[in-house]
C-alpha cells in the first residue's frame, strides 16, 4: 500500500486502499478513540488519522495472513496512539485559556515596585515626627501596639489614633495607593 500504481481516475491503489479501509474499520476505531480520548471529538479524529497513516506505513502488516480482519490491528494501534497522547499531555504542564489569562493578576515588575517605593517614602517625609515615628515603628518595622507605646512612651490608644491619623494623611498625599493603605 506504499507507492501503487496509478489508476485511471488519477488515484494510486495506495489510496484507493486506504479509502476502503477507512470506509471499512473507520466508524468502529473513531468510536473506540473517542471514548479513550474522554469525548473530545477532535483529538480522536486527529488519532484515526494516525491510526491510517500507520496503515499506509506498514502495509505488510495489513497484508499477514495471520489473521482475517485488519481491525485488531488498527483497535491495537490506535489504542497505543491514544494511550501515548494521553501520556505526552500528562508530561507537560497543562495549557492556559484565554479566559484564565484574562482573569489573572497582574504582578507589578521591579521598576513599578520602585516606584512606589519612592511615593511612599517621599509622603511619609510630610508627616509630623510624632506620627512618622508611629508609622515606621507599627508598619515598618512591624512592632505591636504594646511595643511602640512602650518604646515611645505614651499610652497604646495615643499609637492608635497618630496610626489612623498618619494613614488618612498619607491617603490625601497618596490617592493613588488608597486601596493599598486600608
Amino acid at each position: 500500500m506504499t507507492a501503487g500504481t496509478t489508476l485511471s481516475n488519477g488515484t494510486t491503489t495506495a489510496e484507493h486502499e486506504l479509502a476502503a479501509l477507512q470506509r471499512e474499520h473507520g466508524r468502529p476505531l473513531f468510536a473506540l478513540l473517542l471514548r479513550l480520548c474522554d469525548g473530545d471529538r477532535q483529538r480522536a479524529e486527529d488519532l484515526v488519522q494516525e491510526t491510517l497513516v500507520r496503515a499506509w506505513q506498514h502495509p505488510e502488516a495489513l497484508r499477514a495472513d495471520d489473521f482475517e480482519s485488519v481491525r485488531p490491528w488498527l483497535m491495537t494501534v490506535g489504542r497505543r496512539l491514544a494511550i501515548d497522547a494521553r501520556r505526552a499531555r500528562q508530561a507537560r504542564p497543562p495549557e492556559v485559556g484565554d479566559a484564565i489569562l484574562e482573569n489573572a493578576r497582574v504582578m507589578s515588575d521591579h521598576a513599578e515596585r520602585a516606584a512606589e517605593v519612592l511615593d511612599v517614602r517621599e509622603a511619609v517625609k510630610t508627616l509630623t515626627p510624632e506620627h512618622r515615628e508611629v508609622l515606621v515603628l507599627v508598619y515598618f518595622q512591624g512592632a505591636s501596639v504594646a511595643e511602640a507605646a512602650e518604646t515611645l512612651g505614651i499610652p497604646p490608644g495615643t499609637v492608635k489614633s497618630r496610626a489612623y491619623y498618619a494613614l488618612r494623611a498619607l491617603r490625601r498625599v497618596l490617592p493613588g495607593y488608597a486601596a493599598d493603605l486600608r
